[in-house]
């Protein structure tokens, strides 16, 4: 497992860091099968925005859940870096998730019982790094995110804004190279859709991350770098 994670930081600013080959997903409801993704594919490259569209129910989280190693595709090839997502135990993609990725929901999914410290902490502690470092990493993170004056409260204690704001944060604290966001602002007002999604985008570029975000807004799609869309659950 070691080798295959030390592999995975000898790459160029150029190279592919997410390839998908002809994905396919298929669920099973009421006994009948539901063919949710049906092929297609797309590579994604360090540093890139890519905008993942299609109409509601055409696949687009389902997608997302699997080249984020949380579902595993009925058939198809996922490629993180080169390597192959298939050949991987668990364990490894247990390790690969949350070394090399990073996930913003619609909604925040913060744990109510920890604070905007604790729930950015918290995927830094799961990863063995020391406390004393998590806690000032996550500290930088709030004040990047401009939510430090929020440390110390709850996530019903916050504005949706600032929730969402701290789950930015959250998504970055292990420095992930690939950032996956399920409409991001979908559950905000357009002001603070705007502000937070200003914020992912200068973050991302910051860090020099590839991003790849699903949106039913047009106006957040045309400001990435490339869009591809999902139709007829055939990614295109």
């Amino acid at each position: 497992m070691a080798s295959i994670l030390n592999s995975l930081s000898k790459i160029s600013k150029k190279d592919v860091v997410l390839s998908v080959r002809d994905i396919k997903k298929t669920f099973i409801e009421g006994g009948q099968p539901l063919k949710v993704l049906r092929g297609g594919g797309f590579d994604l490259y360090r540093g890139e925005i890519v905008a993942l569209v299609g109409q509601s129910g055409s696949g687009k989280s389902t997608l997302l859940q699997c080249v984020g190693l949380l579902d595993k595709p009925t058939s198809g090839d996922i490629f993180i870096n080169g390597l192959p997502i298939d050949k991987m135990n668990e364990d490894t993609r247990t390790m690969l998730r949350r070394q090399k990725i990073g996930f913003v929901y619609q909604k925040h999914n913060l744990l109510s019982d920890f604070t905007a410290l604790e729930n950015v902490e918290l995927p830094m502690l799961a990863n063995g790094v020391d406390t004393e470092v998590a806690c000032l990493r996550a500290t930088k993170l709030l004040r990047a995110a401009n939510v430090a004056h929020r440390a110390c409260h709850f996530p019903g204690e916050m504005s949706g804004g600032e929730q969402q704001r701290t789950s930015l944060a959250r998504a970055l604290a292990n420095n992930p190279e690939i950032l996956l966001a399920d409409e991001p602002t979908g559950s905000l007002d357009p002001e603070n859709a705007v502000n937070v999604f200003d914020l992912l985008l200068s973050l991302v570029r910051k860090n020099n991350m590839s991003l790849l975000f699903v949106t039913h807004d047009m106006n957040l799609a045309k400001r990435a770098d490339r869009i591809i869309t999902i139709k007829d659950g055939i990614v295109k």
